[in-house]
C-alpha cells in the first residue's frame, strides 16, 4: 500500500512537472514569434527634411524607445514616390517595412502614370492617418511680386517663361501648380526634382520663379525673410502662419489641396500588427510635446482608424482624378 502511495505522488508530480514544462514551452513558442523581433523599417519616398521624413522620425523615435528594437528611416526618392511605395509593396506583410504614404501616392499617380508596378489601394495595409499641412506658394524675391494677383499678371505677359517647382511629378505640390494654372488661366512650365533638397537651391538661386512646398518644410525660409510667400492653399489659413493669406481668399475661390501622410504596410498584413502598429502610431502622435512642435511647424496630426484612412483615400483618389484629367498630364514610369 505504501508503495502504491508512493507511485501515486511520483505520478501526479511528473504529470504536473510536464504541464508546467508544456505551458513554458508555449509561452517561449509565443514569446519568440511575437512582433517585432528586430529592426522595423520605414521607407519615405522623398529626401531628408520633408514632412514625410520628419514624421517618419518621430515615429521612429517613440517605437524605439518602446519596443527595444532599431527603427530606421530610409529615404527612397524618385517618380512622385512610386519607388519606395513599389519596394514596400513587394515586401513581406510582416511588419518590418513599412511606409509614409502620400496623397500623391495613393490618390493622384494611379491617374497620372499610364503603367504603374504596384497598386495604391489594393498592394496596402491601411495602418493610420498621421497628419497634414498646407502648401504654400513662395517665390523667389527677385521676381518682383509681392501678391498672388501680381504674379498671375507677370505670368500672363509671359506665357510659359515662369517656372514653378515641385518634389516631383504626380505629388501634391505638382497638382497644386497644375490647379493653379487652371483657375488663374497661366500658362507656367513646370520643374520636377526629387524633393526639396534640390527644388529649394534653385528658387533661391532664381533659375525657377516659384515653388509649391510644404508649409512645415518652408516655414522657416519664409519667416527669415528669405522667400516671399503668396499664399497657403488650404481653405483657411493656417494656425503656425495666419499672416499668409489663402490662394482662395485672393480670387481663386475655392481652391484648396492639402498634404497629407499616413502610415501603410503591405497587403495581408496580419490584423494583430495591424492593431499594435495603430496603437503605437496614435500614441506617438498624441504626446503633447510631438504634438506642439509638429503644429509649432505646420504640421496638423491627426492619427485615426485603418477605414478612416481608407475612406480618405477613396474620396482624394476621386478629386484629383479630375484634376490630373481636366490638367492632360499623363506619364509612363
Amino acid at each position: 500500500m505504501q508503495v502504491f502511495k508512493v507511485l501515486k505522488s511520483f505520478l501526479i508530480a511528473s504529470v504536473m512537472w510536464g504541464i508546467g514544462c508544456s505551458a513554458q514551452a508555449q509561452g517561449a513558442a509565443q514569446k519568440n514569434t511575437a512582433w517585432p523581433k528586430h529592426t522595423i523599417r520605414i521607407i519615405v519616398t522623398f529626401t531628408p527634411g520633408g514632412a514625410p521624413d520628419i514624421l517618419a522620425r518621430v515615429l521612429a523615435e517613440s517605437w524605439q524607445q518602446n519596443l527595444g528594437v532599431p527603427v530606421l528611416v530610409e529615404n527612397r526618392p524618385g517618380y512622385g514616390g512610386n519607388i519606395g511605395a513599389d519596394l514596400v509593396a513587394k515586401s513581406e506583410p510582416d511588419g518590418y517595412t513599412l511606409l509614409i504614404g502620400t496623397v500623391g501616392i495613393h490618390a493622384i499617380n494611379s491617374s497620372l502614370y499610364e503603367k504603374m508596378s504596384f497598386d495604391p489601394v489594393k498592394d496596402f495595409t491601411p495602418i493610420s492617418f498621421l497628419a497634414s499641412t498646407p502648401n504654400v506658394l513662395i517665390v523667389n524675391k527677385k521676381l518682383g511680386v509681392s501678391n498672388l494677383q501680381e504674379l498671375i499678371e507677370l505670368a500672363k505677359t509671359k506665357p510659359d517663361q515662369l517656372t514653378f517647382g515641385s518634389s516631383g511629378v504626380g505629388t501634391s505640390l505638382h497638382m497644386s501648380g497644375e490647379l493653379f494654372k487652371e483657375m488663374a488661366g497661366v500658362q507656367i512650365r513646370h520643374i520636377p526634382y526629387k524633393g526639396r533638397a534640390q527644388s529649394l537651391p534653385d528658387l533661391l538661386s532664381g533659375r525657377i520663379s516659384m515653388l509649391f512646398d510644404n508649409l512645415s518644410s518652408s516655414l522657416a525660409l519664409i519667416k527669415a525673410g528669405e522667400v516671399q510667400a503668396l499664399g497657403v492653399t488650404t481653405l483657411k489659413r493656417s494656425h503656425a502662419a495666419p499672416e499668409i493669406p489663402t490662394l482662395a481668399e485672393q480670387g481663386l475661390t475655392g481652391f484648396e489641396a492639402v498634404s497629407w501622410f499616413s502610415l501603410m504596410a503591405p497587403a495581408n498584413l496580419p490584423p494583430n500588427i495591424q492593431k499594435r502598429l495603430n496603437e503605437m502610431t496614435y500614441q506617438a502622435l498624441s504626446n503633447p510635446e510631438v504634438r506642439a512642435r509638429l503644429l509649432a511647424g505646420g504640421l496638423d496630426p491627426a492619427p485615426g482608424s485603418p477605414k478612416e484612412l481608407s475612406k480618405l483615400i477613396s474620396s482624394e483618389a476621386s478629386k484629383w482624378g479630375r484634376v490630373v484629367r481636366q490638367s492632360g498630364a499623363k506619364l509612363d514610369q
